[in-house]
């Protein structure tokens, strides 16, 4: 990049980078804040341009930081590349997921913006020449997850450069109450301190008055220290149906209605599921109708679900029937119709999923096929999400006093000891998962997850604690429940859900 490209005028950036001639509401304001030095929330719908109101900041301080080097090498008579990696600015993105990074670092290097991500899906080799680009300031954008921090050569590398915006999206996963708990979100402060407290913004399309106030407290960062922008979760141009059913075969009677229909401008429709023994069934369904679509879901190969994926955005097919694990980082314009085939487990999930359609503004609809045996299900995924301590307790116990045993018999075994009542009983995987995330023992999978590393921690052996967690699970399910059941404005159900206490409407 020329001296001539580095503009540190966000308007400008936003023309060169991302070909758009001006803001959309909201995002200046949040920009100006942020490169003031302040911290900020940002609550924006989904599709409405979270991204630029860190990304041009970013842009903003790298563009400055090599345009001084420039100068001063130009005054040295020697190379801007000799000017030292350790002062120039990074600006460090924390994000949930592997795939959403991949998508977003993809995005802004077509736009010639100098980003990368470090995480799992890269090799040793890869991995450590990434270390060493960061190290030597190559990149002004890196994207990782929170569990990053746990490996002690990324702390190291991280500790060369100077993070001056750290940005958290998918904020509400700070919060305990968010409906994605990830236990390395907690150690925001910590993050944050190793950081040398940088300016930090928070992006979520989902976070209600307590979850933001839960963020703000992981953070450390006092409420009247860190603005929020809420731009509320309005979106005009969907409209949110709810179908009562009653069993199986009426969703799929009510699932070939709504697909025979033709949609606008031949646009791409989803149908979101929660188990995919279901979603198979009706692909079973769909297949003897000669009705076309794809399948997204946790157990088809990650190859294949990248190739699902680009399929769906590049338009080589317009129906997808996936489970959770698709949606999040997808960016298409004309997403007309979304189905929820099954009911989803709190209202943060139903209002991300949904927010995938109509990110053109041009009208889109969302059906909820409701059923309320659907519920049970829920409160299943519920029970096998929160392990009481007596549970943490007895793995840790197998785990530490049976070692032998465990490595030779694998998590099967573990789980015959453990879960005698129910074979289909999936608590062993979210307690090897939370183990792992709080640095109890080696890994997630064996034979790393039978290697003790610490004793349990106070949060895994409280079950006040652990029981107001799942109670909130509970409400989050319950506030679905009360969303079906709406006689007026569903939107407004949803603003009130999502709202400061001393506001209703934005």
């Amino acid at each position: 990049m020329t001296a001539t490209d580095l503009s540190t005028d966000p308007s400008e950036i936003l023309r060169r980078h991302f070909g758009h001639a001006q803001f959309r509401h909201g995002q200046q304001a949040i920009i100006e804040h942020v490169l003031s030095g302040q911290h900020a929330m940002v609550v924006m719908p989904t599709g409405m341009g979270k991204s630029l109101c860190y990304q041009i900041p970013a842009l903003v301080i790298a563009h400055a930081a090599a345009s001084a080097q420039h100068a001063q090498a130009g005054t040295a008579r020697q190379s801007p590349s000799s000017a030292s990696a350790v002062a120039r600015p990074l600006t460090l993105v924390l994000s949930p997921l592997i795939a959403l990074m991949q998508d977003q670092v993809d995005s802004l290097q077509r736009r010639n913006i100098n980003a990368t991500f470090i995480n799992s899906s890269l090799d040793k080799q890869q991995r450590e020449s990434r270390y060493q680009a960061v190290a030597e300031g190559q990149h002004d954008l890196l994207f990782v997850t929170p569990e990053r921090f746990r490996k002690a050569d990324f702390c190291d590398v991280i500790a060369r450069r100077d993070v001056k915006l750290l940005a958290i999206d998918e904020a509400h996963c700070v919060s305990q109450w968010g409906h994605d708990f990830r236990p390395d979100y907690t150690r925001m402060a910590e993050i944050r301190q190793r950081l040398n407290h940088p300016t930090t913004i928070a992006l979520t399309a989902t976070a209600t008055a307590e979850c933001r106030q839960d963020i703000y407290r992981q953070l450390e960062i006092p409420s009247d220290q860190i603005k929020l922008f809420h731009h509320g979760i309005d979106r005009p141009n969907l409209t949110l149906d709810v179908t009562p059913v009653f069993d199986e075969s009426e969703k799929l009677e009510q699932l070939n209605e709504l697909l025979s229909a033709p949609l606008p401008d031949s646009g791409s429709l989803i149908v979101y599921f929660s188990l995919i023994k279901t979603l198979q069934r009706f692909s079973d369904h769909l297949l003897q109708q000669r009705v076309a679509h794809v399948c997204y879901h946790g157990d088809v190969p990650r190859n294949q679900r990248r190739a699902i994926q680009q399929s769906f955005l590049g338009g080589e097919c317009d129906l997808v029937l996936a489970t959770n694990a698709f949606g999040m980082g997808i960016d298409k314009d004309n997403i007309r119709m979304v189905i929820h085939a099954e009911t989803p487990g709190s209202v943060e999930s139903y209002y991300q999923e949904i927010g995938r359609a109509g990110r053109d503004g041009q009208p889109s609809r969302c059906v909820w096929l409701y059923d309320q045996n659907d519920l049970m299900t829920q409160m299943q995924f519920i029970d096998w999400a929160n392990p009481d301590a007596a549970f943490y307790t007895r793995l840790y116990q197998l785990v530490a006093e049976h070692t032998d045993q465990c490595d030779a018999f694998g998590l099967e075994w573990v789980s015959s000891q453990l879960q005698k009542r129910s074979r289909h009983d999936h608590r062993i995987q979210t307690a090897i998962s939370i183990l792992d995330r709080y640095g109890v023992i080696a890994g997630p999978r064996a034979p790393e997850c039978f290697q003790i590393l610490a004793s349990l921690p106070a949060e895994l052996q409280n079950d006040e604690l652990l029981n107001q967690k799942k109670l909130r699970a509970q409400q989050r399910l319950y506030a679905m429940v009360q969303l079906a059941a709406e006689t007026e404005d569903r939107k407004e159900f949803l603003n009130r859900y999502f709202a400061e206490p001393d506001d209703s409407a934005f």
